[in-house]
């Protein structure tokens, strides 16, 4: 009894490091980000919250503007919103959400004159996370999204077919990916961390790298992270996807032989260490984190 509390203790213990890694910071307003222009069309807009960064996505038409993620408060998207002004000219039509976590939707209340679209899981999942912080009714209305879909969903904007997809679960159960065909751009959210450890406090690691199959065989050449650069040439970002995905890869084939030799999840978790990951982001706080959940997830005992 007292190693199962002990261990359930570090989880607890991780998983507040994790989330805390992510939550905004005091003097987030006093750098509100920068545009960058990946491709004609195709802008990121980025906060730094002391060298981590956070990637919004723009998409450009000639009949408005899509923009994938809000970022994580009202004053950061207000300050998106001008950005894209200062070199668009077209309005903003749509916000597609991918992950409900305050960092990438509490930014939602400054669009609502606009149009929101998320996953099923992503509107449970949000719903859940206000409700439970007890936020008032209004802001709770105004993060909403107006509309959900299951599997995908396609927006056709001033020529071009914007297409939003739901591949399973990943970082949270409902990301959806964002994909323009005839750029051959994808964005992913936090379904893809560039030069960071994965965070899973509540993300399915085995799920996750069959929804990276599904992203990699999309017809597309440039992949946007959630979080992390984008290379000068946005085209290495497959390259940067492949090195993500291999973490996930090494963790779950390390856990999943442990499993056969008979191991308990402590040993299991003692095991595997991944230390040739240990100067990434996150590292610290999430290596077991990922291991425990993917233990639970190969076991058939992870929620």
């Amino acid at each position: 009894m007292t190693t199962r509390l002990a261990t359930a203790a570090v989880l607890l213990l991780a998983l507040q490091t994790a989330t805390a890694s992510q939550a905004p910071s005091a003097d987030r307003a006093a750098n509100p980000g920068s545009l960058r222009q990946v491709i004609p069309g195709h802008y990121v807009f980025t906060t730094n919250n002391e060298g981590r960064l956070f990637n919004s996505g723009v998409i450009a038409t000639s009949e408005g503007v899509v923009v994938f993620d809000a970022l994580d408060s009202d004053a950061i998207a207000r300050a998106e919103r001008q950005a894209i002004a200062g070199v668009v000219r077209q309005p903003v039509r749509y916000l597609v959400s991918s992950v409900f976590h305050d960092p990438f939707s509490k930014g939602n209340t400054a669009y609502a004159d606009v149009f929101k679209i998320g996953h099923d899981t992503y509107r449970a999942g949000l719903l859940d996370q206000m409700q439970r912080g007890r936020l008032p009714d209004d802001e709770q209305r105004a993060r909403m999204p107006n509309a959900t879909f299951r599997d995908r969903l396609t927006l056709h904007l001033g020529g071009k077919e914007i297409q939003i997809l739901y591949f399973g679960s990943a970082h949270t159960k409902g990301d959806s990916i964002l994909f323009v065909p005839q750029d051959r751009i994808a964005y992913m959210s936090e379904v893809f961390f560039n030069e960071e450890f994965p965070n899973m406090a509540g993300g399915y690691g085995v799920s996750w790298i069959r929804v990276l199959d599904a992203v990699k065989a999309l017809d597309a050449e440039i992949f946007i992270p959630g979080h992390g650069p984008i290379p000068d040439d946005p085209k290495q970002t497959r390259a940067a996807l492949d090195r993500m995905r291999q973490i996930l890869v090494e963790a779950r084939d390390g856990i999943q032989n442990e499993i056969a030799r008979g191991a308990s999840e402590d040993q299991a978790v003692a095991a595997v260490r991944l230390d040739q990951y240990a100067k990434l982001y996150a590292f610290a706080a999430q290596r077991e984190v990922v291991l425990r959940r993917i233990y639970r997830e190969l076991k058939g005992t992870l929620p």
